[in-house]
């Protein structure tokens, strides 16, 4: 893995551990999503930095996901699972919108698989299981 992707792996997985961390029985689904849609972006991101391409700063998983298939067409199964994260960038963090626990519990499902695949694309070893908190 190139020196330059390192900061987007890092950052993606801080925001793994905090909805981890959140829990999907803590109340804070909300929180839960707009993490987990944080982690799954910065590593489509990482793989653009990956492949020496401009990571553009966006919340769209779908346009990022475009940019990402020519170098990773296997990613092509998660769109259905991004397009779900990807509602969770703004609207989460605003009154009018208030995330379920089933929502909490789809996004972390959706994030481990993409998490999962990418970290595979990028040569990093599986990640240990993690308990549900």
């Amino acid at each position: 893995m190139q020196k330059a992707t390192v900061p987007w792996v890092r950052k993606a997985e801080a925001d793994y551990d905090a909805a981890h961390r959140l829990g999907v029985d803590a109340a804070c689904h909300d929180a839960v999503c707009f993490h987990c849609q944080q982690c799954v972006e910065k590593y489509l991101q990482a793989h653009l930095v990956e492949a020496n391409l401009n990571a553009p700063k966006t919340h769209d998983l779908d346009r990022l996901l475009g940019l990402v298939l020519p170098i990773h067409g296997t990613l092509r199964t998660f769109r259905r699972g991004l397009l779900f994260l990807s509602a969770f960038a703004v609207e989460t963090r605003y009154p009018g919108f208030d995330a379920s626990q089933r929502q909490a519990t789809a996004a972390l499902r959706w994030t481990e698989q993409i998490r999962r695949e990418s970290r595979a694309l990028l040569g990093i070893k599986p990640p240990r299981p993690r308990k549900r908190t």
